[in-house]
């Protein structure tokens, strides 16, 4: 009899303690919803929120000194270039007393001055030449399959911009940040060629046809 009255008491106890747990948890199964029987999903837009941000890489990162009344003060001075591969990019420096402040400054600063480059054939409309101060920078158009023939900073920005075929040569001075702001300035001066319409086209090929009749020796025989 004593062993069955611990058992009852067991049983009871087993049942306040589920009517407790429900009564505060639910329910539910844990990967259930509490509306239905679907397992729970997590919402994927934060996901979609970084897949759409702009992809940066840090070009340099330098320490600078000011001096004050009571001594020098130190902070960190960083280089980011931001893209989002679709003709989007952009170049900004930041400084903060952490890398960390920095890098969001800088970031948070190349969203405000983002440029579109012109882009045909996954490669730019023509060749340029700029120069910047001490940076001289040439950009040539690349056939299909050539790459970007780029290296340092330039590199890095004519990627992020989604350039995949074109070369460039670094004439000048080796400063990254004199190089980076001097392809930003090279790229925005780069200008879409027109399409000719009909038009123009078949007044072209009757100039030429023209031409190449007036130029064609007549036979003196005749």
């Amino acid at each position: 009899m004593a062993e069955d009255k611990k058992q009852e008491n067991n049983v009871s106890n087993e049942k306040a303690a589920t009517a407790v747990a429900q009564s505060v948890y639910g329910s539910k199964n844990k990967g259930q919803r509490s509306t239905g029987g679907r397992p729970f999903k997590r919402d994927s837009r934060s996901r979609d929120q970084k897949r759409d941000e702009f992809e940066q890489k840090v070009l340099e990162i330098s320490r600078v000194t000011r001096v004050m009344a009571g001594g020098k003060r130190m902070n960190f001075r960083a280089c980011v270039a931001i893209g989002d591969r679709k003709h989007g990019v952009a170049v900004a420096l930041g400084k903060g007393s952490d890398v960390s402040i920095a890098i969001n400054k800088a970031v948070n600063k190349a969203k405000k001055n983002i440029i579109k480059v012109p882009v045909v054939n996954d490669t730019i409309p023509h060749a340029i030449r700029y120069k910047l101060g001490a940076a001289i920078i040439v950009f040539k158009p690349a056939n299909q399959g050539k790459g970007v023939m780029a290296g340092g900073a330039v590199r890095a920005i004519l990627e992020l911009a989604g350039i995949k075929n074109v070369s460039a040569k670094i004439l000048g001075t080796n400063n990254k940040v004199n190089n980076a702001r001097c392809t930003i300035a090279a790229l925005t001066n780069l200008q879409e060629i027109p399409k000719k319409s009909k038009v123009e086209k078949s007044a072209n090929l009757k100039e030429a046809d023209d031409n190449a009749k007036a130029d064609k020796p007549k036979d003196e025989n005749k």
